[in-house]
């Protein structure tokens, strides 16, 4: 297994598909990658030579932002956005949708899966048995 910036990258999958392991690394940026590299995209990882990841390593390096750069930055993005109180910062802040995504009867993911069962509100007595 190789390791480009701290992330495993599994053998036996195609270069094209195990770049994107990495965070912040899609299909159309590994593309990418691969093209300035001129490595096949075909290729298993496997199958590379450590001159290409030398190559990969060092576009990666120069061009993009990955991992704890990128992450870093989205925190911060968040953080602004929270600290001059708009809109979206005060959604990011409650944890609810920030892009306008209705929220009365889906958003489960985001709000928590607190869903109740409504009984009829009357208490059971001890003599309904």
């Amino acid at each position: 297994m190789v390791r480009i910036s701290g992330v495993h990258i599994p053998d036996n999958k195609k270069v094209e598909i195990g770049l994107t392991a990495i965070f912040g690394i899609g299909r159309v940026t590994s593309r990418d990658i691969l093209e300035k590299a001129k490595i096949d995209s075909s290729q298993k990882i496997k199958d590379l030579s450590s001159k290409d990841f030398e190559n990969i390593k060092k576009i990666l390096e120069e061009d993009y932002k990955i991992e704890g750069r990128l992450r870093q930055e989205i925190l911060s993005n968040i953080k602004r956005l929270e600290l001059i109180n708009c809109w979206r910062g005060l959604r990011h802040r409650k944890n609810l949708p920030v892009r306008g995504q209705r929220t009365r009867v889906n958003s489960r993911t985001v709000r928590g899966n607190t869903r109740r069962t409504a009984g009829s509100g009357r208490s059971k007595s001890p003599s309904a048995k």
